[in-house]
């Protein structure tokens, strides 16, 4: 699972320092934890890349990457769950994981090079959060 967390009307994108997506911009996130909720694997997985407290609002939806071996058998398949998140405190700091993060206007996504439909996962999660009222929208945080 992963957080499209805004701060005012940016929102967070992070590089990759290793695969499955190496070098290039994606959502801070990780794997749930047997037992954790969802919203706990968010909150969790967030402070554990970024140092970040957040509050996740709403699912803004899903994407599947599935890697195959030489050979063309399944070697990996990922099911990626994407909150729509607000940053409610902490700078951003970087672990093993990440080689790099920063806020950015969701127009500025197009110039970098991302994982496949992140455009469309943070307008979703913008719709998201005007969606639970004003207070929760990316404006507001």
């Amino acid at each position: 699972m992963s957080a499209a967390i805004f701060r005012r009307d940016r929102v967070l994108l992070v590089r990759r320092a290793r695969p499955p997506a190496n070098e290039v911009f994606t959502l801070p996130g990780g794997v749930v934890e047997v037992g954790e909720t969802l919203r706990d694997a968010v909150i969790r997985e967030v402070k554990e890349e970024t140092g970040l407290s957040v509050e996740p609002v709403a699912l803004a939806g899903h994407r599947e990457m599935i890697r195959h071996d030489a050979e063309g058998r399944v070697e990996r398949h990922f099911i990626i769950l994407a909150f729509a998140a607000l940053w409610r405190g902490g700078e951003s700091r970087l672990n093993h994981e990440l080689a790099e993060a920063r806020w950015v206007l969701p127009g500025e996504i197009a110039g970098l090079p991302t994982t496949e439909g992140l455009a469309e996962i943070i307008a979703a999660a913008s719709e998201q959060l005007m969606r639970h009222g004003p207070a929760q929208g990316p404006t507001a945080a």
